[in-house]
């Protein structure tokens, strides 16, 4: 049995979506002065928004069944 490319590609890129999401944010609340809690509302509304709008399920099954859909 060969071992899959897919796993450690998939792994890196996970890695690079979160960090590229991660900057993306905090480059978009530091051009504006909020309350901590406030930003630490925007924090949990744009991690929950990772998750929920972009497609980290579909790329884990990508990298588990190498097809994106059931």
């Amino acid at each position: 049995m060969n071992p899959s490319w897919r796993k450690p590609f998939g792994m890196l890129l996970i890695l690079a979506l979160i960090s590229a999401w991660a900057v993306l944010v905090v480059t978009i609340t530091g051009r504006y002065a909020m309350h901590p809690l406030a930003e630490g509302l925007v924090y949990i509304v744009a991690g929950l928004a990772w998750l929920w709008l972009f497609p980290m399920r579909r790329l884990l099954r990508w990298i588990e069944l190498g097809r994106w859909r059931d």
